[in-house]
């Protein structure tokens, strides 16, 4: 089989998932057993949103700390090789295409598949633990795909957790509630779980996750409030998150702190495109940021007028479960166009059927919305957006 066709395992049994089907959890653990994952220090991040952001400036911080990491993140910002990287750097295409090889062989030893699937981004965790023991890592940082307990990221009991902000996303399928919501993302702890640090949370949020924690690990929860001057910008409140959570990771496995210059070095590298990044196209600036809520949106508004006097158009791209009302609220009377990715099966735009279609959107096209343009939505949108524009995502720090 080619190595396009190794790294089209990973989609395999999501790709043939019928109505009603969902991730299968057990069946995941049973091939982790089958492949022998390592037992390497884990921190993991869970959240609504920020959890990339999260992630990647807990592993600058550990780079910075002397430690070889590997992370795996959820989704790719381009392509796939983006969601496994080793100090930072995305894992080359062949790397991907020998872990999918290795999976698919490890799941012919399994029960034929019922009613469940093996998840992308579940097979994705499994080959970056993989990926992480074959390249020798001190430890490992996972974003969990969508939830907590209910994520393959459960998996591996994590010595560190990290909580970013969570909200109502996902209703229906992780709770009914956003603190049934945070109760399942809380649930990834374990009782080994040395330490939870957390954003600050909305009461209801906040007491789910302190119940949820306090039953699971008899553990306190830290909420992270102050930003050092390391981590500027519209993403600090992710960033310091990181920073706190990989602290608080090596002093669990007991190695030293970096050190301050060479820390600041490293998270001052930190580049996170469609994370507030600005790009060009023949024509016309955009800021490409994965807001999908109200308070995302106008925080991104608010660092275009920083650089803009005028804002020409907007461009967004939020699925039924996202909050639409909220950001166009937040956008006020800004021209807005609204784009669908109906090549995208799992995502519903019910709300926007009028809207452009992303196979639409070409650099001259958005040139033609004017020269200053924003870009806002799913993270599936943005990455699109990247492809357009030749974004690199190849690196996210210097290590």
């Amino acid at each position: 089989m080619t190595g396009e066709g190794d790294i089209a395992f990973f989609y395999d049994e999501w790709g043939r998932r019928g109505p009603g089907d969902r991730r299968d959890l057990d069946r995941a653990a049973r091939l982790a057993d089958v492949l022998g994952l390592p037992t390497i220090p884990v921190l993991t991040v869970v959240g609504s949103k920020g959890k990339g952001t999260a992630a990647t400036y807990a592993s600058a911080w550990l780079v910075a700390a002397g430690c070889r990491v590997v992370t795996v993140t959820s989704p790719g910002l381009r392509r796939d090789t983006d969601r496994i990287r080793l100090d930072g750097a995305a894992i080359a295409e062949r790397d991907l295409a020998g872990l999918g090889r290795r999976l698919r062989d490890g799941a012919r030893s399994l029960p034929p598949r019922e009613a469940g699937y093996l998840s992308p981004s579940g097979l994705f965790t499994l080959a970056g633990l993989l990926h992480a023991r074959d390249a020798g890592a001190d430890v490992i940082v996972l974003e969990a795909g969508m939830g907590g307990a209910s994520d393959e990221v459960s998996l591996v009991p994590p010595t560190v957790v990290a909580i970013t902000e969570v909200f109502g996303e996902h209703l229906g399928v992780l709770g009914d509630t956003p603190a049934e919501i945070a109760a399942d993302k809380a649930g990834v702890v374990a009782r080994l779980t040395r330490a939870v640090v957390s954003l600050p949370q909305a009461p209801d949020v906040a007491t789910a996750i302190e119940a949820t924690v306090a039953a699971r690990t008899g553990r306190r929860v830290d909420v992270v409030t102050d930003a050092p001057s390391a981590t500027p910008g519209i993403q600090r409140p992710n960033a310091l998150l990181g920073c706190a959570a990989a602290r608080r990771l090596l002093e669990a496995i007991g190695r030293p702190a970096p050190d301050p210059a060479r820390t600041a070095e490293v998270l001052a590298s930190v580049r996170l495109p469609g994370r507030v990044s600005w790009h060009t196209v023949p024509g016309a600036t955009l800021l490409v940021d994965s807001a999908v809520e109200a308070n995302g949106a106008a925080a991104a508004l608010a660092e275009a007028y920083r650089r803009w006097d005028r804002i020409d158009h907007v461009l967004v791209c939020l699925p039924d479960h996202k909050d639409l009302e909220g950001v166009l609220a937040a956008l006020g009377g800004l021209p807005v166009t609204m784009v669908r990715m109906p090549d995208r099966e799992s995502l519903r735009f019910t709300r926007t059927r009028d809207g452009l279609d992303i196979a639409d959107l070409t650099p001259a096209r958005l040139a033609a919305y004017g020269e200053r343009i924003v870009v806002l939505g799913t993270v599936y949108f943005t990455g699109r957006v990247l492809d357009l524009v030749g974004a690199d995502t190849t690196r996210l720090f210097d290590a």
